[in-house]
């Protein structure tokens, strides 16, 4: 007999068991005989959660006087450690294993092998299904399945035979109710408070035997043709990116997708007479526990990978392919992925979405990058133990995401939520209070006019210039649009957005700096730009390197842009130039087009002001000569400084060495503002640095006069340039500078706190 006969034969006798007129706790009886006779096991018993505990419900071996009376906690002896787990153990010698627990009521010192499966309903073990015998040996996997099967039956009868308490069903043990702490890796700064919600929802399987097989198996057979159309498909995304990683992750997937080992097994689970959802999830039962005994961290990955891409075939195979933004948030929401494209994260609903924690996730990754943008926190590589957050955190929990700290409460404590909501209730004080110099200029108190500009990407974004007063927009990163699209954009829909900002921002100054992408910002479309495997993306080639090069992405921006600014003035940035001659070549193609224009008897802008980022160090030695040819120049602080320091800002153990306030950054800065002294040129800064308080302060004492910030910072500086007298910080700056040794983040700090200023 084969072991799909052999299953099925077991799976049709618990189907006439179930559906007998027999109370549930016969029904348990029943179902422990089966399958004690079916593997020829002399123990089979069923332990179920009540009031927090795992009681035995059912047996057959055991001492029947033990039934409701045995009793172990979440994480006790072997049927805990499953229980705790969702994990199934299949031991040849259970006194060997180091949670073995004897308890002497039940008569089972004569057993020496164990096996033993969890009961899950709603993600969670409510149960378990364990099997004893006399003689040491390993159970084998068809008899695993079978007990797999047997368990999610049972998970069914426990749903309709209220055999455990609904808060228990649910998953609100001792283990799972309380408070959890999830830590990762701040990506985008903030706090938020909101439930939880998966990007991708987890099926609930209702049914789990069959009642026509081969309608079951067709049903798999088109999932799977959907799902490899689908996996075909991702290459096509911008969000997947080219080589390297995520090339490998697609070659991963293909390789899930189209093997026929995986298929046969579900359709082997499904002879046996389950369900196309029941298949899947017994056949991911089984990956599930060899993933445990994997030491190999590559192959650990690959194995979660298959995980991913069953959950994919199962939402297909259940009519449940939409993300809950399609299904849309109703409430305040923390949305909770593995990983998410730029393009994903702009389907949710602004208004509702708080905050992000994925699992993985990197400080470069283009998701971070516009919810940065949008102003929503971002909690990265947040994961706890082998059942990642889905082991911790279930759809509909209270979370409150603290990015800043790099941390995120679950189903918090009173007190926990009370402190958290008075920390949050003060943030937003003073976000109204610096709502309410929206209309205020940001003179110093020595009556200086600073000029403070926002950072956008978005059309959206441009909102944000009433909201907050920001003199204008000093950087407007037009390779947002390349980011999120799936093929290069082309001229018209180019013009559309710049037009669009260009509206919205009215008489206010927007920076366009041309596409910066390449490196670290890859777009599958340009693959043959990018050099593959680069292994300093951030210095490899990119921004206007890539833009040079590629002479119809260059020429298409430059039309768009000055057809967008017909009868008004055009501010155009030119990122990562490194050499005069870049910045002439790049001015070189927007003069043509504007020649080109012009000779077609069209609208062109009234001026056309070229500026630089000044990001490669490089540049700072010939900027005398570039200054010249320049009406403004923007330091872009993120890329110069880890080009200065040789420190990779993405890289975690760098940390310390990736300092705005280190001295030597703060002296080379303030020789870039000397230079542009005595010229036309407008020197400013751009990037994170300009939008902390404390840096904002440093920046002010060594003479820059223009800042673009976040928006969500342009408030914050405000307030802080009004508290701020220029002489005085300027002679502090200028004598901590000459001192190797001090702490400038001290001194600054001290020195604030002394004049009552919050740098915070």
């Amino acid at each position: 007999m084969t072991a799909a006969a052999s299953a099925r034969q077991i799976l049709t006798r618990l189907h006439e068991v179930m559906a007998s007129r027999l109370h549930a706790q016969g029904k348990l009886d029943q179902v422990v005989e089966i399958i004690g006779e079916s593997l020829s096991s002399e123990v089979c018993s069923i332990y179920l959660l009540r009031e927090g505990m795992l009681e035995l419900f059912a047996t057959r071996g055991l001492n029947p006087e033990a039934v409701h009376v045995t009793r172990m906690a979440v994480g006790e002896g072997l049927t805990g450690t499953i229980a705790d787990n969702v994990e199934t153990l299949n031991l040849a010698e259970a006194k060997a294993h180091p949670d073995f627990q004897y308890r002497p009521e039940t008569g089972e010192e004569k057993f020496h092998s164990f096996a033993g499966v969890p009961i899950v309903y709603r993600e969670r073990a409510v149960g378990v299904l364990c099997v004893q015998h006399v003689d040491p040996r390993r159970y084998e996997d068809v008899e695993i399945e079978a007990l797999q099967t047997t368990a999610m039956v049972l998970s069914e009868l426990i749903a309709n035979a209220d055999l455990v308490d609904e808060e228990e069903a649910l998953g609100l043990d001792a283990a799972h109710s309380g408070p959890q702490t999830i830590t990762g890796l701040t990506l985008v700064k903030g706090l938020a408070t909101g439930i939880a919600a998966y990007h991708q929802p987890r099926v609930q399987i209702t049914q789990v035997m069959a009642e026509d097989i081969e309608a079951e198996r067709q049903r798999v057979y088109r999932a799977f043709d959907k799902m490899r159309e689908q996996i075909d498909g991702l290459a096509n995304q911008a969000e997947f990116g080219v080589g390297g990683e995520h090339e490998e992750v697609l070659e991963t997937y293909k390789m899930f997708a189209y093997d026929e080992g995986w298929s046969r097994r579900i359709n082997e689970a499904i002879d046996s007479g389950l369900t196309a959802e029941a298949a899947i999830e017994r056949v991911q039962q089984h990956t599930r526990m060899r993933m445990r005994e994997i030491d190999d961290p590559l192959l650990a990955d690959r194995m979660h990978d298959l995980e991913d891409l069953a959950n994919r075939l199962l939402r297909i195979v259940a009519g449940q392919i939409g993300t809950a933004a399609q299904q849309g948030l109703r409430q305040d929401t923390i949305l909770i992925a593995r990983n998410l494209g730029p393009a994903e994260l702009l389907e949710y609903d602004r208004r509702r979405l708080k905050g992000v924690i994925l699992e993985e996730g990197s400080l470069t990754a283009h998701v971070v990058i516009v919810a940065r943008a949008m102003g929503v926190p971002v909690l990265g590589r947040a994961n706890h133990g082998k059942g990642g957050l889905r082991s911790v955190v279930r759809d509909g929990d209270e979370i409150l995401l603290d990015a800043t700290a790099a941390s995120a409460v679950v189903r918090p404590a009173a007190p926990v939520a009370e402190a958290f909501g008075r920390r949050f209730a003060r943030s937003k004080e003073k976000q109204a209070a610096y709502a309410k110099l929206r209309d205020v200029e940001p003179f110093t108190r020595c009556g200086t006019r600073i000029q403070v500009m926002m950072n956008a990407g978005l059309r959206d974004d441009i909102s944000a210039l009433a909201l907050t007063g920001a003199d204008g927009v000093g950087l407007f990163r037009t390779e947002f649009q390349f980011l999120v699209s799936a093929t290069l954009p082309q001229r018209e829909r180019q013009l559309k957005l710049y037009r669009d900002v260009l509206d919205a921002a009215g008489d206010k100054p927007v920076v366009f700096r041309t596409v910066d992408i390449g490196g670290d910002k890859a777009v599958p479309y340009l693959a043959s730009e990018i050099a593959r495997n680069d292994e300093n993306p951030a210095m490899g080639w990119r921004a206007l390197r890539l833009a040079l090069t590629r002479e119809g992405l260059m020429k298409a921006q430059a039309r768009s842009l000055l057809e967008a600014a017909a009868g008004r003035s055009l501010h155009v940035m030119f990122p990562m130039v490194s050499e005069v001659w870049e910045f002439d070549a790049a001015k070189q193609v927007f003069e043509e087009q504007l020649a080109f224009l012009r000779a077609k008897k069209k609208m062109v802008p009234e001026q056309v002001h070229y500026g630089a980022m000044l990001e490669v160090p490089a540049l700072a030695e010939v900027l005398d000569l570039l200054l010249p040819r320049l009406s403004f120049i923007s330091v872009g602080t993120n890329d110069l400084t880890q080009f200065l320091f040789a420190a990779d800002r993405a890289n975690p153990a760098l940390a310390q060495r990736y300092d705005w306030l280190s001295v030597a950054i703060m002296r080379f800065m303030r020789r870039l503002v000397q230079a542009t002294v005595g010229s036309n040129v407008e020197i400013g800064v751009c990037g994170e640095m300009g939008g902390r308080r404390l840096e904002a302060l440093a920046l002010l004492g060594i003479g820059f006069r223009r800042l673009s910030i976040t928006p969500a910072a342009v408030g914050p500086i405000k307030e802080l340039v009004r508290k701020v007298d220029l002489a005085e910080i300027e002679a502090a700056m200028t004598g901590w500078l000459s001192d190797p040794s001090v702490n400038l983040r001290d001194e600054l700090s001290q020195w604030a706190s002394d004049r009552e200023i919050e740098t915070d």
